[in-house]
């Protein structure tokens, strides 16, 4: 591994962290519906008006044009200043604008990047079906040929904000005849289209406010200018999506941890006493907790590494596994560290929140299991 930074580098990492540390936004992001709505799009929107929205994202898009290795800066440097994580942004910025920028042609680019990057629009993923999560090649969701037009007839659940999107990623069945990773197709959907109803589903993290809606779509009609990637080439283009959302879209959340573990220390000199704490089984639980932390950061600077040197494969699903794994460690020992007053589940208190989300952090974005056999079949090339 060589990550060095340079001069340069190290300017750009206290600019980055004097734009953040005045501009951050200091109210509680809000947890659910309309007010999470404006407060992550106006967020979003100070940063790209600031110029330091996308800063991977070609310059000929509104984004900086640089580097993974300032990409990584600007991670460290957000999760340092308690940034708020504008998770409503995180499909758009994370999945489909990557996707498109790789996949997509210039039409495409140049109608959606930008809104994307501005906040102006907000999207959500449409991949997984009742029958069809981990399995994401079963997928049944057709879509038909109409002249230039595709008619689209199904399922999809699990899509974190429909309700609020604008825009989803959608993969469709456009040839029910071939192979069950071949026929498929990545397409852009307009969340407006006729045909479409949408049905919220129950979470224990947010009661009060959807976050999951079921899609059902019935004849809804899309341009076939809209197919990213090619006709019949979805699972092509979905499989660079998924190498996003494992890969680079992990980075925040290690670093972010990271920081998370420091103030879950602090929190428990607080409570506990430094004396007790040091002879204490969350004390333990706390040190080997930091020092996974220590090795994620050090796998992150790998892939990062490894990705400028032009090597990267699959050892972004290494990060995703040991990531997910290390975000539940940290929520339920932060649980205990609160102790008892969690059991009231304040709605101000972001730690019960979170907690309760952790659950998730091992099923989205693939399964740990699937996370596993990634890693055992294509960095370990261990037979299936």
């Amino acid at each position: 591994m060589d990550l060095n930074f340079t001069p340069e580098d190290r300017r750009f990492r206290e600019e980055a962290r004097e734009w953040l540390n005045q501009n951050v936004p200091r109210t509680r992001r809000p947890h659910g519906s309309w007010e999470m709505y404006d407060y992550d799009r106006s967020w979003q929107k100070t940063q790209f008006d600031a110029g330091w929205a996308g800063v991977s994202w070609p310059k000929e898009y509104g984004g900086m044009g640089l580097d993974l290795t300032r990409q990584l800066i600007w991670y460290e440097e957000y999760a340092r200043a308690f940034a708020p994580d504008n998770h409503l942004c995180f499909v758009g910025l994370n999945h489909a604008g990557p996707t498109i920028i790789a996949r997509g042609d210039e039409w495409q680019k140049k109608t959606y990047l930008q809104k994307i990057l501005s906040g102006e629009t907000i999207w959500c993923q449409g991949f997984s079906e009742p029958n069809a999560g981990s399995d994401l090649g079963s997928l049944k969701t057709k879509a038909v040929i109409d002249g230039d037009e595709l008619v689209i007839t199904g399922t999809k659940i699990w899509t974190s904000h429909g309700h609020l999107a604008d825009m989803q990623e959608l993969l469709v069945r456009t040839d029910s005849s071939a192979p069950k990773h071949k026929g498929i197709s990545w397409v852009i959907f307009d969340m407006k289209t006729a045909g479409l109803e949408l049905r919220p589903i129950d979470i224990m993290t947010a009661p009060n406010h959807p976050h999951f809606v079921q899609c059902f779509y019935d004849e809804a009609r899309v341009p076939l200018a809209n197919v990213v990637g090619g006709v019949n080439n979805g699972w092509n283009v979905a499989m660079s999506t998924l190498g996003f959302e494992r890969g680079t879209a992990q980075i925040k959340d290690q670093i972010r941890y990271a920081f998370l573990v420091e103030e879950m220390i602090e929190r428990a000199h607080k409570r506990f006493g430094n004396a007790h704490l040091s002879h204490d089984e969350i004390g333990s639980r706390l040190a080997h907790l930091r020092a996974n932390m220590a090795a994620a950061r050090a796998m992150t600077y790998m892939v990062v590494s490894r990705a400028e040197a032009g090597l990267q494969g699959s050892e972004s699903s290494l990060m995703r596994a040991m990531v997910g794994d290390l975000q539940q460690q940290a929520r339920r020992l932060a649980l205990e560290i609160i102790g008892p007053d969690a059991l009231e589940n304040p709605e101000d208190d972001d730690w019960v929140y979170f907690y309760l989300r952790s659950y998730s952090t091992t099923i989205a974005a693939g399964t740990s299991q699937i996370q596993r056999n990634i890693i055992g079949e294509r960095v370990l090339g261990l037979p299936r």
